[in-house]
């Protein structure tokens, strides 16, 4: 198997459970060029920190949404559900980002499904995400939701909530590159909250693992805590088709993933009882080439596939509703919360 050839393989390097010699050497490689990263990292947060370097405000309520991992933590279904139920509140809320990855005039993979699954939500995308609030306020929302922007410290928030992944709540324990954290576990002092999603894929003693560990790193304020599970509400194809999840059924299924962490995809694809009989990764962001849906589509005609199944975040980019002649659908994910959702309801609230 190749050192790197997906995000499956990196995260089999950073977790240690690749222990070829030459996975070794790179670890350490990793772990020097970590160091540096580390460094800088550190000094901006502190800069803030000492007021060296200016926050800026948008002129209304932020709520801020992000994570201390890279990618793959399950945010997008969180902040979709914010927006709804600020929606419900008879708010104007809008979702910001910098709108990463996307091509010239397009928008990126994020900003595409939440376009699709909140059609009523303005979503402004700006690499410099103050100029996008700014202008979102000025059009009439009311309530920013800050998308992906825990480390965007330019713009001054009323709440920050954090996604944390139960599957792997440490980002593997280092930084990046060396492994999958944006910046140190103790940075969590800054959140309000912390969402733990795909809960029910670890046992309560994990949860509770995790909330003791997380809880002991912000020893000045509780933390409001959460648990929440992804739960699969209906199939999407491209054209906009909605079919129910009991399409599934007896079928002979491949499926595929461009996201953080596609394992946990195939594991909940597994939990619904559905037949996978193949699976393939691919990197975060990753964008689907014409090679690369002829040899989806191949690939699915060898496994005499009847069904392709992937992600929202993998549909908008595809736009295909077949391949070979095989239909693809995607999971329409939304986040149930099992613990805390009063709680988490009450700090938007008070934010807001």
């Amino acid at each position: 198997m190749p050192i790197l050839p997906n995000a499956t393989s990196f995260k089999r390097l950073a977790d240690g459970s690749d222990t070829r010699l030459l996975a070794r050497a790179l670890r350490c490689l990793l772990r020097v060029l970590s160091i540096p990263y580390g460094l800088v990292v550190y000094l901006r947060n502190r800069a803030f920190d000492l007021g060296l370097l200016q926050c800026l405000s948008c002129g209304a309520p932020v709520i801020c949404v992000g994570n201390l991992s890279l990618g793959g933590t399950g945010k997008t279904p969180l902040v979709s559900w914010i927006a709804r139920h600020l929606k419900a509140s008879k708010m104007q809320p809008c979702i910001v980002s910098r709108g990463y990855g996307a091509r010239q005039g397009q928008q990126n993979d994020e900003a595409a499904e939440l376009s699709l699954i909140l059609p009523d939500i303005l979503h402004y995308a700006h690499h410099d995400r103050i100029v996008a609030a700014r202008k979102a306020v000025t059009t009439g929302s009311d309530v920013v939701i800050l998308d992906d922007g825990f480390q965007h410290r330019r713009l001054v928030r009323d709440t920050n909530i954090i996604a944390v992944d139960a599957t792997d709540p440490y980002g593997c324990g280092f930084l990046f590159p060396r492994g999958f954290l944006r910046e140190s576990l103790r940075e969590v002092r800054r959140a309000d909250a912390i969402v733990l999603t795909r809960s029910t894929l670890v046992d309560e003693s994990k949860r509770k693992e995790i909330r003791n560990t997380f809880q002991k790193l912000c020893p000045t304020k509780p933390l409001v805590w959460a648990e929440s599970d992804h739960k699969p509400m209906r199939l999407r194809q491209s054209s906009g088709i909605e079919l129910p999840l009991d399409f599934l059924c007896r079928k002979k299924i491949v499926a595929f993933a461009g996201i953080g962490n596609p394992d946990a995809f195939h594991r909940s694809l597994m939990s619904m009882d559905t037949h996978v009989v193949a699976f393939r990764p691919f990197p975060d962001h990753h964008m689907y080439s014409q090679n690369d849906l002829t040899s989806l589509g191949t690939w699915g005609s060898q496994q005499k596939a009847e069904l392709f199944i992937t992600t929202l975040k993998d549909l908008v980019k595809i736009q295909k509703d077949t391949l070979e002649g095989i239909p693809v659908v995607a999971v329409e994910i939304e986040i149930d919360f099992l613990v805390g959702r009063q709680e988490i309801e009450a700090l938007i609230e008070g934010a807001v």
